[in-house]
């Protein structure tokens, strides 16, 4: 599988307090990457390093050729980011939103038709409620208009934080199976998430991160193996006992 995404030892501290402490990954085109682990483990100062809304202590990121810290304008091109706590105006119609966030993206009438288009079909789930007012949404309602909304340029990486966050399960769901969808078009996803579980639905392969440390990277089912775990949650413990009682000896 073709590389998209290159991770090379990179460091991010804030301060006195190291937040991500050398770490290296990759991520294939037509790949979903999952890191997944515990609420300030480091998964999000990842991810905002990679969308260039932070800037590396050491190391590097290459999203294709491109030199994300030397050439973040070019690479914001490439990709999306959606936060977690990402929001919506509410007194517009979702649609409205839409059209909105398009014509940000660019000045061509055509290219922001497409992009409204493809994010209509995105959250076709939604019916006639796209042309109610955000307000009136559900959380799970805002979270696939704001998934649309992220991925409507078709970039080659998608970027989400904890995408599943609060949902209820049947909307989890819908959200998993559209995020799966997307490498069918070849986009390429990261994503982060503390529930192991669901990454263990989604995901192609998944690197186990605490402390700003990675611990372990592999197919859910290699690392299952691996430390003869039933979930990724077990695998999680097993897998930081192990490393932790290695630098104790």
């Amino acid at each position: 599988m073709p590389k998209l995404l290159e991770i090379k030892n990179v460091k991010k501290s804030y301060g006195k307090k190291e937040a991500v402490k050398g770490i290296s990954f990759e991520v294939g085109e037509g790949e979903i990457f999952a890191l997944i682990g515990p609420n300030g483990a480091g998964k999000t100062t990842t991810l905002r390093m990679i969308s260039t809304l932070i800037e590396i202590n050491d190391g590097q990121i290459l999203l294709g050729d491109i030199d994300v810290k030397k050439n973040p304008a070019k690479a914001r091109e490439l990709l999306t980011y959606l936060p977690d706590e990402a929001g919506a105006y509410k007194n517009m119609t979702g649609i409205n939103y839409l059209k909105f966030m398009a014509e940000l993206c660019t000045n061509s009438a055509e290219e922001q038709k497409k992009s409204v288009d493809y994010a209509v079909s995105v959250c076709s789930s939604l019916g006639d409620a796209i042309y109610d007012k955000i307000k009136t949404y559900s959380k799970g309602m805002m979270r696939k208009l704001l998934i649309a909304r992220a991925v409507m340029t078709r970039p080659k990486l998608a970027i989400l934080d904890e995408p599943t966050s609060g949902l209820d399960i049947i909307n989890g769901l819908e959200v998993r199976n559209f995020i799966k969808s997307l490498t069918e078009t070849g986009m390429s996803v990261l994503l982060s998430s503390h529930n192991m579980l669901e990454i263990d639905y989604v995901s192609d392969r998944v690197a186990i991160i605490d402390k700003g440390i990675i611990y372990a990277i592999g197919t859910p089912k290699e690392l299952k193996e691996k430390y003869e775990a039933q979930n990724l949650e077990e695998v999680f413990v097993k897998c930081v006992k192990e490393v932790e009682g290695s630098r104790e000896e």
